[in-house]
């Protein structure tokens, strides 16, 4: 009987623990006006919670509650929160390595980085950054390319750039710095009213669906093809001790409705840019679509190069990242140009 009853005990405390229900905070860098990312993180807490019938619930804050869009980074290692969906490069100033796993100017397209990440030894060198923060990064989801921005006034060469004040994120920003611009990191929000009134004279921020939203189109006619940003990648930061408080299939689900809604978003992602690109056309036939010109684009290279070999010179594990990341690029490059590239090239003729 004894035996019977410890039986029944054993069985009603697993029936309890697997019936617990753990709650989980999330801090977003991107609120609800913003296409795709301001749906995102929302997604991932309804998939939680479906997945785990109930027992992981994610309470989603925008940064109207929040008030830092740009301080997830440090909300979440503070334990303030205790998820946080942002992107790396905009904390660049905390930890420069940071940048390699958003995207670098001139580095690998989304397909690439991902190729890279999950088979090319980046996921190793993710922990090996985030684990000395108490973090834990997950790649959220990219974007695709993002454009090189809308202009103001036409850049027709390189005299152009100097004293012009643009908003521009990670890197392209240092590298633009390095051409006499005025590199600035204004915050989401505040962006359309930093056109308007004249604060910025440019802004770079992502793609058709995105930048519409914004109404950029309605103040600079001049939209510029990309560079500095070949694969928009978000993340997902969480706090590494409060991850290790979950039981192992709550922590697999976590993992498992980021993964789902990460690839959603590249999807939605290009399926938006295609539709939206195709009525900026119709209805603002004034948008001039322009490539910079070869000097500039050879100028950014040379400064993108000096940049990442400073940064190399004054971090051991930045040289690791940024030589993983150039080696893979080569191995990967000649297959991405004989497939998709010179397929597109081949069905355009």
């Amino acid at each position: 009987m004894r035996f019977i009853l410890c039986i029944l005990c054993l069985s009603a405390s697993v029936v309890f623990a697997e019936s617990k229900i753990y709650t989980l905070t999330l801090a977003s860098s991107w609120g609800e006006q913003i296409p795709i990312l301001g749906s995102a993180p929302y997604k991932v807490a309804k998939l939680a919670e479906e997945m785990s019938q109930g027992r992981l619930i994610i309470k989603v804050d925008l940064p109207q509650k929040h008030k830092a869009p740009l301080g997830i980074m440090d909300m979440v290692k503070e334990g303030l929160y205790d998820i946080g969906y942002t992107t790396p490069v905009y904390y660049k100033g905390k930890d420069y390595k940071l940048v390699f796993f958003m995207t670098v100017p001139f580095g690998m397209t989304t397909t690439e980085q991902y190729a890279w990440y999950y088979y090319g030894g980046g996921k190793t060198l993710s922990e090996k950054v985030y684990a000395p923060h108490g973090l834990i990064s997950y790649p959220g989801g990219s974007v695709g390319i993002s454009m090189g921005g809308w202009f103001k006034k036409e850049i027709v060469s390189l005299e152009d750039l100097k004293g012009l004040k643009i908003r521009i994120s990670g890197q392209g920003g240092d590298v633009m710095a390095r051409l006499g611009v005025n590199a600035l990191s204004t915050s989401p929000g505040e962006l359309y009213m930093a056109m308007e009134t004249g604060l910025l004279d440019a802004v770079e921020w992502i793609s058709p669906a995105f930048d519409m939203a914004m109404g950029f189109h309605k103040v600079a006619p001049y939209y510029y093809t990309g560079w500095s940003k070949p694969s928009g990648e978000g993340q997902y930061l969480v706090n590494q001790k409060k991850f290790h408080t979950l039981p192992q299939d709550l922590k697999r689900i976590l993992e498992s409705a980021i993964k789902i809604t990460a690839r959603e978003l590249l999807d939605e992602s290009n399926d938006a840019n295609a539709k939206t690109w195709a009525k900026m056309q119709h209805e603002y036939p004034h948008i001039k679509i322009n490539h910079f010109p070869k000097e500039v684009m050879n100028a950014l290279k040379k400064a993108a190069h000096e940049v990442e070999e400073e940064q190399a010179n004054k971090d051991a594990l930045y040289k690791e990242i940024l030589e993983s990341q150039r080696s893979y690029i080569a191995k990967i490059r000649p297959w991405s140009m004989m497939g998709e590239v010179d397929y597109l090239s081949e069905i355009a003729k």
